[in-house]
């Protein structure tokens, strides 16, 4: 145990940390009309380690985050055939594009709910998860991703093909 967290909650928590930072950087190469080589796989293995490391945690009923995890795993896994299956061709580009900005919104979307569950501060403002400051930091942090996506999506998608399997 370190600071009162499992070795497992640190392994967890580091893999998300690193999901988060590459997918930074992928969004912001996605906007600019670039690909992000090494930090895409790095986001996806983190993304999707991420979600399978959710479900180690003990449970005795199927939680809101386990719903997370399963749609986060569905969107990385469509994501993952675009790329490596189908090499990006024709549609298979833009569902890719919208893949991993959809895992990355749902990591930051988690993020969010762990800093309200965790910061003493934040906690106080929303004990149960139910209130409005979370219900508004939330509906923030989903409307700049919609935009995000959304150009995301698009100059992604204009952007003459790369070789498939890179």
């Amino acid at each position: 145990m370190i600071l009162g967290f499992s070795y497992f909650t640190w392994f967890h928590t580091l893999l998300s940390i690193v999901a988060i930072i590459s997918g930074a950087v992928v969004m912001a190469d996605m906007l600019r009309s670039r690909e992000s080589g090494g930090w895409t796989g790095l986001f996806l293995i983190t993304a999707v380690a991420t979600s399978v490391t959710g479900f180690g945690f003990p449970f005795t009923k199927f939680l809101p985050s386990h719903g997370v995890g399963v749609v986060s795993l569905v969107v990385l896994a469509a994501t993952l055939l675009a790329r490596y299956a189908f090499g990006l061709a024709g549609a298979w580009r833009w569902i890719y594009a919208l893949g991993l900005m959809i895992a990355f919104y749902l990591n930051v979307f988690v993020l969010v709910a762990q800093f309200f569950a965790k910061v003493p501060a934040l906690k106080a403002l929303a004990p149960t998860g139910g209130e409005p400051p979370f219900a508004i930091a939330e509906l923030v942090v989903l409307v700049v991703f919609v935009v995000l996506i959304f150009v995301a999506v698009r100059r992604f998608s204009a952007m003459r093909p790369v070789l498939a399997h890179r």
